[in-house]
């Protein structure tokens, strides 16, 4: 076969010989020597002309299968599947839920990360089952694996590394490990690390909106306890010590309910897109001044709220997602806390 001729297999290299067929035959690709539907050699006689055994031709097979680069058909052989799609890096991006600002991190990460790379985004919906298959799935199909490690209960509360998941996690490679969002103090710089520090960030947030704050006599924030997607209760942490410290009369709500009692001098920290809805809508209704009579913050900022007037604060998503690419690129290692701002705005 005219693959045969093209495949370079090295006694001399440290790269494992399956990997060396995966790399030929994805190169062949790149370079048209091998196109779409073209049959490539069978298991048996790639083993028999490279005097490689069996097994190690069926694992670099095995894995080539795996990321659809090539596809068996019963009693005819193995065939070249995808040529398009063909990189030098390919990236499984395991994300929790697929909100408009974790968007925002994937869509700058694939404009930083180039050309030459694929990327594949799945959501897992905070759930550790889909997870768990999921990285079980594609464990061997990937050369980098981003996560945003954010996770449920039974009883709906957030938590950030189940058992399961930690010891999932923990033998993905380091070198191929990228942690987005959410850290874990365990895992060592041989790892990349971009994160938030949730109950840092609200506080050091807070603290530089602390003038215009204590203009208002109350201040609340609208925590959902249960959410399909839970919050960090760091958040929580951050805020009440904040209040603690600056002596400010606080209170934590669940939800903005229908006909809320809101009085002037109320100021709101909102984390639901519902809430914050539900919460101007009624501040409107009850003919209220907002930015004046009633303030509104925003947790994780969005173009929409910008063009509102929302004030927010926020972490830098572009921040996060350029960071990730560049550290790939560069082949860095560590932890990198991304930047937490407070963005004042009409509303408060």
């Amino acid at each position: 076969m005219d693959l045969i001729k093209y495949i370079k297999i090295s006694e001399n290299s440290r790269v494992p010989k399956y990997q060396q067929i995966i790399d030929s035959i994805i190169h062949n690709i790149s370079e048209g020597n091998l196109t779409m539907d073209q049959k490539i050699p069978s298991i048996n006689m790639f083993s028999e002309e490279f005097y490689l055994s069996r097994d190690t031709v069926e694992k670099a097979y095995s894995i080539l299968k795996e990321r659809n680069i090539i596809t068996s058909i019963r009693g005819k052989g193995f065939y070249i599947s995808r040529t398009k799609l063909i990189s030098k890096v390919n990236i499984l991006f395991l994300v929790n839920k697929l909100s408009s600002y974790k968007l925002r991190t994937y869509n700058h990460f694939i404009n930083s990360i180039g050309a030459n790379s694929h990327t594949d985004l799945h959501i897992y919906h905070c759930d550790e089952t889909l997870f768990l298959n999921l990285l079980d799935k594609n464990k061997a199909a990937y050369d980098y694996f981003i996560i945003m490690p954010h996770f449920k209960t039974e009883n709906l509360k957030h938590q950030s590394f189940p058992d399961k998941v930690l010891k999932a996690v923990n033998d993905i490679p380091k070198e191929k490990l990228i942690l987005l969002d959410n850290s874990k103090p365990i895992f060592s710089n041989q790892t990349i690390e971009i994160y938030q520090d949730f109950e840092n960030d609200i506080y050091s947030a807070l603290k530089a909106g602390l003038e215009k704050i204590k203009t208002y006599k109350k201040i609340m924030l609208v925590y959902p306890e249960k959410s399909v997607y839970p919050y960090p209760k760091r958040i929580l942490h951050g805020f009440r010590k904040f209040c603690v410290e600056y002596k400010l009369d606080f209170e934590i709500l669940n939800e903005i309910y229908d006909d809320m009692i809101l009085k002037k001098g109320d100021v709101f920290i909102t984390i639901e897109e519902a809430d914050l809805v539900s919460l101007v809508k009624q501040v409107r209704e009850d003919e209220f001044k907002l930015g004046e009579d009633i303030g509104i913050i925003s947790y994780n900022d969005t173009p929409l709220k910008e063009l509102l007037g929302i004030s927010a604060m926020s972490t830098d998503f572009k921040v996060m997602g350029e960071t990730a690419a560049k550290m790939i690129l560069n082949k860095s290692k560590g932890k990198v806390k991304v930047p937490f701002n407070f963005i004042e705005r009409n509303s408060l």
